[in-house]
């Protein structure tokens, strides 16, 4: 069987953009979805984990440094958000203490505390983690 230039050159393609569409979906999404102040006087992050890697994750915890409107950081915050079922968004809350939301100009994921695969050994996830913020802060790491 013979293949044509073109043929091949179209072969070459859709593999290459299959191949972005995997690694896109391989990801592990983060996002901050919602703040919402509390009559305590703190402040409640929604957080939802768009698990989209192949492997449920027993463990999976963050550092956050959390920075003010002038950009300086407030404190540092470790959420564990554990577990992260296969091919499901979870919800997870978490309570940033003594800050208004409003104060808050970005969130920094300072390290991967705990990232382990059900049944595996621990892993290094910042070449998997994809940040999103739908809230007036930025998520970075």
């Amino acid at each position: 069987m013979r293949i044509s230039k073109s043929m091949l050159f179209s072969m070459l393609l859709a593999c290459n953009f299959t191949t972005a569409l995997y690694a896109q979906d391989s990801k592990l999404t983060v996002e901050l979805n919602k703040f919402e102040d509390t009559d305590a006087g703190n402040c409640s992050a929604f957080f939802l984990f768009r698990n989209n890697t192949g492997n449920s994750f027993a463990e999976f915890e963050m550092s956050l440094a959390i920075l003010d409107k002038s950009g300086v950081i407030d404190r540092l915050l470790t959420v564990d958000a554990s577990p992260l079922p296969v091919a499901r968004t979870t919800l997870k809350l978490f309570e940033i203490p003594d800050t208004e939301c409003a104060g808050i100009s970005e969130i920094l994921l300072h390290a991967i505390d705990a990232c382990r695969p059900q049944n595996e050994e621990q892993m290094d996830c910042f070449a998997i983690i994809n940040l999103v913020s739908r809230t007036s802060a930025e998520l970075v790491k």
